[in-house]
């Protein structure tokens, strides 16, 4: 690592938050005066390595400057973030729509506060497969049937009416070993997140054949949600609207400065490449969290979910036990700028 690389470090981007953004972004480390200070000054993040993930880890010196002093970040298993959250394993995550739709039915102890950003996901096809409906009657991979990668592809199989139950195989497999099926030809698709979706890109293998970021209807939607543990909302509000606020901000800065935040996240051990790092962040639409309407998303998800036989409850039951925008409306307010 050269001088100039090694120059990009934990105080830079302090001083990043702090000045070259601060007036475009509303990234204001100082809380407002009259603002009542967080409940509690711990805050447990789940840690999932996925670069769509990026603004809860590029906020941690937005999250000390809120008033947290004790920042933890508790690594957990891809496919169990909603579950530990209900848990109590962690106070606060970025979750996948789809996902946290199915437990927020199953009855997890989770609520939606934010909206962050929509796309992030990826269906990689073969040679078969040119459209979504062609993956009527192929065979599609998986880690785990029934959880976040599943809901995430049922709801898009659903969406064009192919039954994920009937219409299709599932081979569930460890992420690291889907390459290698596919190339092999045992499989004839999955789904990919970043940083998977750019090292593919990189190296030539499948067509995309579905792409949130860019395609209707799932560019019009929040595929990413912050969610919070609802014990902890109900016993932290002032921590609550604070975490959500920084996060927020630190949306806005992964769009606004992503060379700076790519390297951050790669320094701190957030993500292994600085290059897919800096890929992602410049494809995906951060900073635009005020154009959707969280409650559309959910809305969107429980229709999409409901039609692949996954989830009993209406949107409304949904919307109702498992979402609290009251936070998110006073960032809104807040950052108008």
């Amino acid at each position: 690592m050269n001088e100039q690389r090694k120059a990009w470090t934990r105080r830079d981007f302090v001083d990043l938050t702090l000045a070259g953004a601060a007036g475009l972004l509303g990234l204001h480390l100082e809380p407002v005066v009259a603002e009542a200070s967080p409940e509690t000054k711990t805050l447990t993040i789940l840690k999932r390595s996925i670069l769509c993930n990026a603004p809860q880890f590029a906020a941690d010196d937005l999250l000390r400057g809120e008033g947290f002093e004790d920042l933890r970040y508790q690594p957990v298993e891809f496919e169990k973030v909603e579950e530990a959250l209900a848990a109590g394993v962690g106070d606060l995550s970025m979750v996948y729509a789809p996902s946290a739709v199915a437990r927020i039915d199953a009855g997890d102890a989770i609520t939606l506060v934010a909206g962050v950003h929509s796309g992030c996901v990826e269906v990689i096809g073969n040679d078969r497969v040119r459209t979504v409906r062609d993956l009527k009657g192929k065979t599609i991979a998986v880690n785990v049937l029934g959880k976040t990668i599943y809901a995430f592809l049922a709801s898009i199989l659903a969406s064009v009416g192919v039954d994920p139950a009937r219409d299709v195989t599932w081979v569930a497999r460890p992420v690291a070993e889907w390459e290698q099926l596919f190339v092999d030809g045992r499989i004839d698709a999955f789904l990919a997140t970043p940083p998977l979706a750019q090292q593919l890109r990189a190296k030539r293998i499948g067509r995309v054949i579905l792409n949130t970021t860019t395609d209707r209807p799932w560019s019009q939607y929040f595929c990413c949600f912050v969610a919070a543990n609802r014990e902890f909302i109900r016993k932290y509000p002032n921590a609550t609207k604070r975490a959500v606020r920084a996060i927020l901000k630190a949306s806005n800065l992964c769009a606004a400065e992503p060379e700076k935040v790519a390297r951050s996240l790669v320094d701190r051990g957030f993500t292994p490449r600085y290059d897919y790092a800096l890929q992602a962040l410049n494809e995906l639409p951060f900073g635009k969290w005020r154009e959707y309407d969280p409650t559309d998303t959910v809305r969107f998800y429980a229709l999409r979910l409901h039609e692949a036989g996954m989830i009993k409850s209406t949107p409304q039951k949904l919307i109702a036990q498992g979402t609290d925008w009251r936070f998110l409306n006073e960032v809104k307010k807040e950052l108008k700028t």
